[in-house]
């Protein structure tokens, strides 16, 4: 009767695992196609992202190209963080008097002083007009801005 018993319970054993072979065989497969397309979308992911760093150079680069062709007549003004703080110090203003000065924010000017940001060539312009300013003019300039 235990060789009866052990003969039937091997042959469901055996039954049992090619039936869930056979219901398991769809979900490999589908398993497997599914990795070979992650990994192709990888694949495409990572060309994409190397051709829009290398659009990105190539625009910066075309884009410094033609500033430069555009400003070859403007004079060039240079811009120094320290340089622009020192010079608001000795005139004896505050950030949001010199922003009030420059028709920018004082957020701006903190953010150009501690060297965080660039002014754009706009403000450039503002400023190289600033730098020439002495102590009377600033407060002549801050006194109208006021009264207005």
């Amino acid at each position: 009767m235990a060789n009866l018993q052990t003969i039937l319970k091997t042959e469901i054993q055996r039954l049992a695992r090619k039936e869930i072979r056979t219901q398991t065989a769809a979900l490999h497969a589908t398993v497997t196609s599914q990795r070979k397309r992650i990994t192709k979308l990888a694949d495409d992911l990572a060309a994409t992202q190397k051709e829009v760093a290398r659009l990105k150079r190539q625009l910066r680069h075309d884009g410094d190209a033609a500033t430069t062709e555009q400003d070859a007549d403007a004079p060039a003004v240079r811009f120094s963080a320290p340089g622009f703080a020192g010079h608001r110090k000795r005139l004896g203003l505050s950030a949001s008097q010199v922003a009030a000065i420059l028709g920018v924010s004082a957020l701006s000017v903190y953010k150009w002083e501690s060297g965080k940001t660039r002014p754009r060539a706009k403000q450039l312009a503002e400023i190289a007009k600033f730098r020439k300013l002495g102590k009377r003019e600033a407060n002549a300039i801050l006194e109208l801005a006021s009264q207005a």
